[in-house]
């Protein structure tokens, strides 16, 4: 009975540890700190980091002295037969001067001593690595953006909601009042109809949004490197963020090119086709090498090689090795030529980077300040629909104006809260547009 009791214990504790994995509290700024170290992108960013690194290692050890052991085996089924006239009688007598089997085993130590494409391959390396942490911080720099959309699309789905939700329970409160308004005789069929039109398009919005409620939250959960049932609660509220996010002093923030992420990486680029034309010129250059081995050799007519009394036969040698390029047809000029063409383009590219992000900074400001201007507007046109609303409301319960302008007043304020509340999210979205134009680094 203790085991059962135990065992019972057991499997609930460890659900309850599950499924406290399974949920996060966040808010903005943790979601993006947590998405920096967890998310898909992320993750791949450092492994290819990881890769360059002993990619660079890979190329620093074809300097480095290399030692390679080679062990052969021969059995001859047939052996090999000379011909020789030992007598000068013109008859050719049949020998064999190699034993049945035969085993050989060396050692070689080699070393480059000089070849330019070397050299040239250690600095592409070192390029290589760089370019990998550069994608890092830009992939860092688009996580960022890509969670402030994330977490802001779930702040303004629940804030829909609870708009939707209060438009429901007015018009529910307006269709019952009507309808008994209706039951004494007081007002037209067409009233209560109208209402019940709002209502049940209200009441559809109202399941859609809670359907993508849900789908809000799956696509944070994957920007953050989640399983998509994480149960998430957000603890930052659109409200405050908007506040946070409004800085009209961002606008007259200096733009340095020389430290945007997206101009170092068309840098590296150019350095890339730099060094690849740097490595097409080396391959005029000789390359020199040397080596030294050392091996042992056994004869015998049956496989005797494990036997302590075996002889074995030993040799070494010293070798250097010059190679000296002469003519290839005109093939090494042509890969120059090709070469020197693409570290053309690369310019060509570096200067359009330039001219290009320059603009995007630009269009980023003008789109943050409409943006933030926009959110006013909204805000203010918010305040005029729902008393234009409520003053309809006023007059149709009185009998003064007909539920086809309590219709358009409705309409009027849905299209407003909707624009509010997307004006809302816009504000946040393009600052984080802007900072990344200008580069800010993460906090």
């Amino acid at each position: 009975m203790r085991k059962y009791i135990y065992g019972v214990f057991v499997f609930f504790f460890t659900g309850y540890i599950i499924a406290q994995e399974k949920e996060m509290s966040l808010s903005m700024q943790e979601a993006i700190d947590y998405a920096i170290k967890n998310s898909y992108d992320n993750k791949v960013s450092l492994n290819d980091i990881e890769a360059a690194k002993k990619k660079k290692w890979e190329t620093t050890t074809i300097g480095l002295p290399q030692i390679n052991g080679v062990v052969d085996y021969q059995n001859w089924l047939k052996q090999q037969v000379q011909l020789v006239d030992f007598n000068s009688d013109g008859v050719d007598e049949e020998l064999i001067f190699t034993k049945k089997q035969t085993t050989k085993a060396s050692v070689t130590l080699s070393q480059l001593l000089f070849d330019g494409s070397y050299l040239v391959g250690l600095q592409s390396a070192k390029t290589y690595l760089k370019i990998s942490e550069q994608a890092k911080e830009k992939t860092e720099l688009a996580t960022r953006e890509a969670i402030i959309n994330a977490y802001g699309n779930v702040l303004v789905t629940e804030k829909s909601i609870d708009i939707l939700e209060n438009n429901k329970k007015i018009l529910e409160k307006n269709l019952n009042e009507t309808q008994k308004t209706y039951d004494n005789g007081l007002t037209e069929l067409e009233n209560v109809e109208q209402l019940q039109i709002t209502l049940g398009n209200v009441d559809s919005n109202l399941r859609n949004a809670e359907r993508l409620k849900e789908i809000a939250y799956q696509m944070l959960n994957v920007s953050l490197g989640n399983s998509i049932e994480t149960k998430l609660t957000l603890t930052s509220t659109l409200d405050n963020l908007v506040v946070d996010n409004t800085d009209l002093s961002l606008l007259a923030t200096q733009f340095n090119i020389d430290n945007h992420i997206d101009f170092k990486i068309a840098q590296n680029d150019r350095e890339s086709k730099r060094l690849l034309m740097k490595l097409e010129q080396s391959k005029y250059l000789p390359t020199l090498s040397a080596f030294v081995n050392y091996g042992v050799t056994a004869f015998s007519d049956s496989f005797t090689f494990l036997d302590s009394n075996q002889r074995w036969l030993g040799s070494s040698l010293l070798g250097v090795s010059l190679n000296v390029p002469i003519f290839s047809s005109f093939g090494r000029n042509s890969k120059v030529k090709q070469a020197k063409i693409a570290l053309e383009n690369a310019d060509i590219r570096l200067e359009e980077a330039k001219q290009k992000l320059n603009l995007q900074v630009e269009r980023a400001k003008s789109e943050y300040q409409l943006g933030i201007e926009n959110h006013e507007t909204a805000k203010k046109n918010l305040a005029l629909a729902e008393r234009i609303e409520k003053k309809q409301q006023v007059k149709f319960f009185e009998g003064i104006s007909s539920s086809f302008d309590l219709l358009q007043a409705q309409n009027q304020l849905y299209t407003q809260q909707n624009n509010y509340v997307q004006s809302m999210l816009n504000v946040i979205a393009k600052k984080a547009q802007l900072e990344n134009a200008l580069n800010i680094p993460l906090k």
